[in-house]
């Protein structure tokens, strides 16, 4: 038998968790914030689900993690049509026949392909050298300027002619009128919210949880009491920052209640004109059609915000600078720190999914216990 401590209660750390004490190890897990669940933990007001950090879509081509979350929580069926609005005018995400329809008005796929490829034609020929040149040889200046300019400048917090081409690799373009966000196999979101499938994951009786502890406040204490350490903070904290900073993008959210029972008609709209400061405003009740309060509804403003120590990280910036610092920290745990775990999207400086994390925490299971 050995005693882990896992640090952190998101997904990575429950399924961890989970998988070691049906082993039967001993498992300890700490969350520095008041409740479990990490960035897709979820909280019931007046009947509605609110995705307390954000909106999360539950979505996988991966047949085995599907299987594995079914176990956990019942899903509903649960479809992710965002819309856009620019400057008060609405267009479908992703970019589908609806979207070049509202665009300039055209009602074939033969036009739609027409107009695209007349707009891209002004980088024909060129390679692309940021991100605006990117975006225009893939879908053309039009639907760049509307739907893809403002909300990727709030985004990261940079001009897009000073943003890395390889952030948007590709563009999807779908010749017919589809709304449907993912094109992955599975797709929805637990029944009564993630905090209670994360819950399911963390019942057994060898796992203990403490939330509102702060691993570093007792790390070295910590360190020497446990045989093994999950840990899925940032690696570069962990290290106290020895080798550098890694850099991230955060987020605000402004969150209210509203005395009205259908404030947008979508979970989420994004806003993609610069002038408009957050990117997103989400309607919680949508995301479990016909719960909540008929009369009163919770909206989120999503803001993006510049990160700095002591900030929430979300998004690891994944350019060749602090790649290249992650896999300097990456080198220096597996040299000094052979009894720690580092995993998900900050302990392994990676923009994940959800279902990769699970992915990624089965397989740290696989090579844990040699399965």
């Amino acid at each position: 038998m050995t005693n882990y401590l896992v640090v952190g209660a998101g997904l990575f750390g429950a399924v961890f968790a989970h998988e070691a004490a049906i082993r039967g190890n001993q498992v300890k897990v700490i969350d520095k914030r008041d409740h479990i669940g990490g960035n897709a933990y979820t909280k019931e007001v007046d009947g509605i689900q609110v995705h307390q950090y954000g909106a999360h879509i539950f979505h996988t081509s991966n047949k085995e993690v599907w299987d594995y979350v079914q176990k956990f929580a019942d899903f509903n069926r649960y479809t992710n049509s965002p819309v856009a609005n620019y400057k008060g005018k609405i267009y479908n995400l992703p970019f589908n026949m609806n979207t070049f329809t509202e665009m300039w008005g055209i009602r074939t796929p033969q036009e739609a392909m027409e107009k695209i490829n007349e707009q891209r034609a002004e980088m024909f020929g060129k390679e692309p050298q940021n991100l605006e040149e990117q975006a225009i040889s893939l879908i053309g200046r039009d639907i760049y300027e509307r739907l893809i300019k403002g909300y990727t400048e709030k985004q990261w917090g940079r001009k897009a002619t000073e943003l890395p081409p390889f952030i948007i690799k590709r563009v999807p373009v779908r010749l017919i009128y589809d709304n449907n966000y993912f094109s992955d196999d599975y797709q929805g979101i637990p029944k009564g919210g993630y905090t209670k499938m994360i819950e399911n994951m963390m019942k057994d009786n060898n796992i203990k949880v403490e939330t509102g502890k702060n691993f570093f406040k007792n790390k070295s204490e910590y360190l020497k009491s446990f045989d093994r350490i999950v840990y899925t903070g940032p690696i570069d904290e962990f290290f106290d920052y020895k080798l550098g900073e890694l850099e991230y993008r955060s987020l605000r959210f402004e969150t209210e209640e509203v005395n009205v029972g259908n404030y947008q008609g979508n979970a989420v709209i994004n806003y993609t004109d610069a002038e408009t400061p957050y990117t997103r405003l989400i309607e919680h009740k949508h995301f479990e059609f016909g719960k909540g309060d008929p009369n009163r509804s919770i909206i989120t403003r999503e803001y993006p915000a510049k990160w700095k120590r002591g900030d929430e990280p979300y998004y690891p910036i994944n350019d060749e600078k602090n790649n290249n610092l992650y896999t300097k920290y990456k080198e220096l745990a597996a040299n000094e720190n052979a009894k720690v775990i580092f995993g998900g999207r900050l302990g392994q400086y990676k923009y994940y999914n959800m279902d990769q994390v699970i992915a990624s925490a089965l397989q740290a299971v696989s090579e844990e216990f040699g399965e």
